[in-house]
């Protein structure tokens, strides 16, 4: 299974972001992680669309948006113009809205040409977004509760994530990417890995490390 890091740019210095952007893509990092907050769904406020169209000038990788936010199909069109190559969005904040509204909204990310996910909380079985797995480029399962980074993993999620793993295989997509956000460190990105996540977002874990390519490598092997 291909492993690829997703270096989060949350916990970067934004002052400097086109000089980390560089650093990131030659320490190997395989995504940017680009963390959108609304202060409705979750309480802080981060950044917009803005934020990835000037990112994506700058890298060939690939810019993953995960959309934590109310609504989220108003924000669609935005990212897909940024330059967004995958667009994950929120069970939880799909289904307050109606039972429709996530498989609508994954398939108007695809309607732009861009790969879609689609995102459950800890609280929130996995089982729950099996309906839309078929329609999933990948899957993303929130290893904290989203809003603050530094939190400590969730060991629960483990289960979930061999949940995940074990239905891709089911319906035929055994090399869908299952993407683990929250809480990863060099410790516990082996057993992580293990579960069947192919997909690991980082934070502190890469930009508070004396060897950033050092930690990529890690992270992945």
């Amino acid at each position: 299974m291909n492993i690829k890091i997703a270096p989060s740019i949350l916990s970067a210095d934004f002052s400097v972001m086109g000089e980390t952007i560089k650093k990131l893509e030659q320490s190997g990092a395989d995504l940017i992680h680009c963390d959108v907050m609304d202060g409705t769904f979750v309480e802080p406020i981060t950044f917009g669309g803005q934020m990835v169209k000037n990112i994506r000038p700058l890298t060939s990788l690939p810019l993953d948006a995960h959309l934590m936010i109310e609504h989220p199909k108003t924000q669609i069109k935005f990212f897909a113009d940024a330059g967004a190559d995958i667009i994950t969005v929120h069970y939880k904040a799909c289904k307050k809205i109606s039972d429709t509204y996530l498989e609508e909204t994954l398939k108007m990310i695809k309607s732009y040409g861009v790969k879609c996910g689609a995102v459950v909380n800890p609280d929130v079985p996995v089982e729950n977004i099996f309906p839309v797995f078929p329609l999933c480029d990948m899957v993303l399962l929130m290893s904290v509760y989203p809003g603050y980074g530094g939190q400590k993993f969730i060991p629960e999620v483990m289960d979930k994530i061999r949940k995940a793993r074990e239905y891709a295989q089911f319906i035929g997509r055994p090399d869908m990417d299952i993407e683990i956000d929250g809480g990863v460190t060099l410790e516990n990105a082996a057993a992580i890995r293990a579960a069947g996540a192919n997909v690991l977002v980082a934070g502190s874990a890469v930009f508070n490390a004396p060897d950033m390519a050092g930690a990529i490598a890690t992270l992945k092997k």
